[in-house]
């Protein structure tokens, strides 16, 4: 069989393989684009789940037609300004999304600069329409309709329409946890399945990081949660802790950031399970939400083609930081008990 370059469609249809594996995936991958943007207000809307219809609203700096152009091929972005891999700031950098998404559904970007024109570019099926005039006040707006058209087999994979709501719903929370600066919404049209706003009177970073943990965990878990502060050899970690009478049954409930980033890492919550181990039953787990600050040379987010997990270059020290900063947080809180657990109890007695 003789050797041959595959057709770009079919490229970036396998790349949408790995990158789009669900509609929650495309919601993550685009809000991720608006957070980058610069967005301070982003509204998603599914029908169907994501089948028939994603769409991403927000107020960013926008794009012109050119950059509408670029931003539909494969491995073009702005987010690597001089080609460094070993210092990412940014949630997207790999420059895949954009064109995985369009291979395997109707695709439209309509995007307005400030102080420019408004401009529309449409992808069928991988195939790219050249940028039109659009309508637009500000920002962008992504719609993404009936995704994995162009790859049916796909369709097969996909669970009920509620469970691929509620995926899209988890994947909007983690961002908007890690983002408390950003408002979001999320529903089918009809009704909104999450929301958060910006403002009020507070007192500081930590009070709208609490405030929008509260929105995500519940007023539960803001009500019985330590602050966690701590630093070793450069490596910050912050965020809040449940006290271990607060606690449930699956790992649900523990989120994970690094450098804002929402990540799945097996260190990271082997390193909660260690400090937690002298204060919880087998089978029991706490409620968390943990954010580690490290120098982006420290750590590789180009692992996964979804970007969920990373590599540091000294675990240990990530480890013991997670381990120590809880134990010290739960030492300091001593006998406390959770609210919920205190007016239980003090209800057995009425």
């Amino acid at each position: 069989m003789t050797i041959r370059r595959l057709p770009e469609t079919i490229v970036n249809r396998i790349a949408a393989g790995e990158v789009i594996e669900r509609p929650a995936s495309a919601v993550k991958e685009l809000v991720e684009n608006a957070v980058d943007a610069g967005a301070r207000q982003i509204d998603i809307v599914l029908r169907e789940g994501g089948r028939t219809l994603i769409a991403v609203t927000d107020d960013g700096c926008g794009m012109n037609a050119d950059e509408l152009s670029l931003a539909v091929e494969r491995h073009a972005t702005s987010k690597l300004p001089d080609d460094d891999l070993t210092h990412i700031a940014t949630l997207g950098f790999r420059g895949e999304a954009l064109p995985s998404i369009g291979s395997v559904s109707r695709l439209s970007i309509a995007s307005r600069p400030s102080g420019a024109d408004g401009w529309e570019i449409r992808i069928e099926g991988g195939t790219v329409t050249p940028p039109q005039p659009a309508g637009l006040t500000g920002g962008t707006r992504v719609e993404v309709r009936d995704l994995f058209f162009a790859t049916p087999a796909r369709l097969k994979f996909l669970k009920a329409e509620r469970t691929e709501m509620d995926h899209a719903v988890n994947a909007v929370q983690r961002l908007a946890m890690a983002h408390p600066e950003v408002a979001f919404s999320i529903g089918d049209g009809e009704r909104t399945r999450f929301e958060c706003t910006v403002g009020g009177e507070l007192a500081g970073p930590e009070d709208a990081r609490l405030r929008r943990l509260a929105a995500v965990m519940g007023r539960e878990f803001a009500d019985n949660a330590l602050a966690i502060n701590a630093e070793r050899e450069g490596v910050r970690l912050s965020g809040h802790a449940g006290l271990p009478t607060l606690n449930r049954n699956t790992t649900k409930h523990q989120y994970l950031f690094v450098n804002g980033r929402p990540v799945t890492d097996r260190l990271l919550t082997g390193a909660v399970r260690g400090a937690y181990q002298d204060f919880l039953a087998r089978g029991r787990h706490p409620l968390v939400a943990l954010f580690v600050d490290i120098d982006p040379q420290l750590v590789d987010v180009n692992v996964h083609p979804a970007k969920a997990e990373v590599r540091f270059r000294d675990p240990g020290v990530v480890r013991g930081l997670i381990v120590g900063g809880l134990r010290h947080g739960l030492a300091e809180a001593g006998h406390r008990a959770s609210t919920t657990v205190s007016s239980a109890a003090l209800g057995a007695f009425t």
